[in-house]
This record gives structure tokens, sequence and C-alpha cells, in this order.
């Protein structure tokens, strides 16, 4: 599988110094050498990729196409204010965006998520920010046509 550079942006949300980093034949090897990118920046690059992602509970006008596809489930006003709250609360305790690999599942689950992760040390959370960025990712490039 040939990735082009234009699609490796779109795949990791155009994330700054990261596509034109990254190498690989197929999924599992782009998103290895992609882990291997990310574990060689600064935590303030690494912060830099994690804030290029959209917001859970956006407007969907803002998202890619890939998160409209990922976060497309419809929510009530309701949530959607809370899920800005939580956005809110999650950028100033921890300094960058909140990642979680959202497909499949309704904005109320994401909720209790956000939640108990907002109760983690700023470390541990940005390493599981990357981790969740990476599995967004691998997913997308799984859906790639070959």
């Amino acid at each position: 599988m040939r990735i082009a550079r234009a699609d490796l942006d779109a795949i990791f949300e155009r994330a700054p110094g990261l596509a034109e980093r990254v190498r690989g034949e197929d999924a599992d090897a782009i998103i290895a050498s992609a882990r291997a990118a990310l574990a060689r920046m600064s935590e303030a690059e690494r912060i830099a990729v994690l804030n290029a992602h959209p917001r859970i509970g956006a407007d969907v006008r803002s998202l890619s196409a890939a998160s409209r596809r990922e976060q497309g489930r419809a929510a009530s006003d309701a949530t959607h204010q809370h899920l800005r709250r939580l956005n809110d609360e999650y950028e100033r305790k921890f300094g960058f965006r909140f990642v979680v690999f959202v497909h499949g599942r309704s904005k109320v689950e994401i909720v209790r998520v956000f939640e108990e992760r907002l109760r983690r040390a700023k470390a541990h959370e940005l390493a599981t920010g990357i981790e969740e960025f990476l599995a967004i990712a691998h997913d997308r490039l799984l859906g790639v046509p070959r």
C-alpha cells in the first residue's frame, strides 16, 4: 500500500511535523513509524500533534471529512453543551486537546470516558492521547483504498 503525502496529512489531521517523518508500506508499519517519530518529539511537539485534532463534539462544519464520519452520530443539545464544558475543563487542566477513538461510540459514551480521563495526571493523559491519536490514524489507514 503506497499512501500519498496528502492522504497521510489528512489521516494525521495535518499534525505538524508528523506526515513527512512517517514511512511504511502498510497500516502497521506506518503507525510504528509514527509512534517512533512521536517518541522523538518534544512534549511541545506532541501537544501540537494532539491540538491538530478537532474537538469532540465540535460543529460539524469545522471537522475534517474523516472526523465528520467518526463523530457523525447525533446527540442532544444538552450532551453537546456538556462536551463543550468538558473540552474547556480538559484543555485548562492539561493544556492540550482531548483525543479519543470515537468511531462507533455515542457521544454519551464519550462523556463517560472524558470524565474518567479528567482524573488522571498530565503525563499519563498525554501518553493516552497519543495512543488514541494513533488508533484513529490506524483505523483510517485501514480504510484507504489499495
